[in-house]
């Protein structure tokens, strides 16, 4: 059903990374697991923007990236092991000299109005990591409050799939399992 407002005026809301939050859970696997700890990391570089017309989907792309050595270890361990995951994760895992950006770009956004201003969305994007582009759909919530979005939602992808090999501590006794999680609440601000 056509909107009455003028839908081909795209309106640019860009990430504000200071109030917006991405985590990564990892989960530990494997014969010692109960004696490890599942690391969670943080992206402290998300830069990115949304476009959408005034009250539809209709339209819409997002694009996001993040430098992949930004993420950061989060758990409560000392600061020698935090040390040592931050290099094995930049190094080992993610090969961020390498490969130096995670993105994800979608122009295929659809969703349902739930609210004024609210809605759930389902984005069919692609992301890249590790050097490697894949389809990666994300569903969530977003509210639209004057000149601020809201997103949040979760969604999981397998390392194998970005030809990543999750790393094993104690002679492999000790593991991260392949599927990650990712929970996202972003906040983006309207531009001009």
């Amino acid at each position: 059903m056509p909107n009455t407002l003028n839908e081909d005026v795209l309106v640019v809301y860009e990430v504000d990374a200071r109030t917006s939050r991405l985590t990564v859970r990892a989960f530990a696997s494997g014969l010692l697991s109960a004696f490890g700890h599942n690391p969670s990391v943080s992206v402290r570089n998300l830069r990115g923007e949304a476009r959408l017309a005034s009250q539809t989907l209709e339209g819409a792309s997002l694009r996001a990236t993040v430098a992949a050595d930004s993420l950061a270890v989060e758990n409560d361990i000392s600061d020698k092991d935090r040390r040592e995951m931050q290099r094995a994760m930049n190094d080992e895992v993610l090969e961020a000299g390498e490969f130096p950006e995670i993105s994800y770009e979608c122009s295929r956004i659809s969703g349902n109005m739930t609210g004024e201003g609210q809605f759930t969305f389902l984005l069919e994007g692609q992301l890249t990591l590790h050097g490697i582009t894949r389809d990666q759909p994300i569903s969530g919530r977003a509210f639209l409050t004057g000149d601020v979005l809201r997103a949040s939602g979760e969604f999981a992808l397998l390392l194998s799939d970005y030809q990543i090999t999750p790393v094993s501590a104690v002679g492999g006794g000790l593991k991260l399992k392949d599927e990650v999680k990712i929970n996202f609440d972003v906040v983006a601000r309207r531009q001009g």
